[in-house]
């Protein structure tokens, strides 16, 4: 096996990022360098402590967490989103304190030194708003080239939007943010809605979870009875999205997704707010996740969810 990737995720637990944080934790071919945290499914105060219990449960002690952006860099601050992943990120199970504490360092700081330690190494994948990655690319010019890439959760090419008509969840949160990082000139990949809506995971393979690792994968399985509750009242009954799980994966698996090579840029304002559209500013080309080999990305989740515990 080649050397595994050294990653770092910036999340918002979050019942996904929940999943895809544990997967991270036990997947061979991944060095999991730190946790970046921002506001989005919880509060950015929520997102540390929830994302140091998630660390501790898996074991990972002595992996940081830096505290990132409480809000967008120009809109308003949004509200949780409580209606999917319960008021505290994980359904129904209530909060708990953790042991660690978060460090020091913001979350940009922490994120434009380590791409300085691991230049060409390090890979980003951000799994919420993109405002910490933002912050990181006015606080270090040279942030962009520094890591080797961004494989984010977010936007949608073709699919529509899952919060607006238009805009996917964590573009639509901080657009403003998500233009800065798509202008930037950094290789990006973007795992949205085109390929997310095709991955799920079903009241039974969260059961199998459980199965296979009964401690982390009963977590999971306890916090996914809220989240795909949440899918029934939007009309949806065949499962849950993988969204989160989807990215951190494609950090590592690439060959399971079909890329096109897209200049993407956000809308900012209006209707359309969070939409990402193809740009003709003659920036950059991002490679855009369109096509997915859906069964065989879910059964390299199960298969790595099954060595948890």
């Amino acid at each position: 096996m080649p050397n595994p990737i050294k990653l770092i995720i910036d999340t918002d637990p979050g019942i996904d990022d929940a999943m895809a944080i544990f997967y991270a934790a036990a997947a061979a071919d991944i060095d999991l360098l730190g946790l970046t945290t921002i506001f989005g499914n919880v509060t950015v105060s929520q997102a540390t402590r929830n994302a140091l219990r998630l660390l501790e449960w898996a074991g990972l002690h002595d992996v940081p967490v830096a505290q990132g952006a409480a809000k967008p860099r120009a809109l308003p601050p949004f509200a949780p989103s409580h209606n999917v992943h319960g008021s505290e990120g994980f359904g129904d199970m209530p909060a708990e304190t953790p042991k660690g504490k978060a460090i020091a360092e913001s979350a940009a700081e922490f994120l434009t030194r380590m791409a300085r330690e691991h230049r060409g190494e390090l890979v980003l994948c951000p799994i919420g708003p993109l405002t910490n990655i933002a912050d990181a690319l006015d606080l270090d010019p040279e942030f962009a080239t520094n890591v080797a890439r961004i494989v984010l959760m977010g936007g949608s090419l073709e699919e529509g939007g899952n919060i607006t008509p238009h805009a996917e969840a964590n573009i639509y949160h901080d657009p403003h943010a998500a233009e800065r990082v798509f202008a930037s000139g950094a290789r990006i990949e973007m795992v949205g809605l085109d390929v997310t809506h095709r991955i799920l995971c079903t009241a039974q393979d969260f059961n199998t979870m459980e199965a296979a690792a009964p401690r982390l994968g009963g977590m999971i399985n306890k916090m996914s009875r809220f989240y795909l509750h949440f899918y029934t009242t939007v009309g949806k009954h065949d499962g849950c999205s993988l969204h989160d799980p989807a990215a951190v994966i494609a950090c590592t698996h690439p060959e399971l997704f079909t890329p096109r090579a897209v200049p993407i840029t956000v809308a900012c304002e209006g209707e359309t707010s969070g939409a990402t559209l193809i740009a003709t500013d003659g920036r950059a080309t991002s490679q855009v996740f369109v096509a997915t080999r859906a069964d065989a990305v879910k059964q390299q989740y199960m298969d790595v969810m099954a060595q948890l515990d």
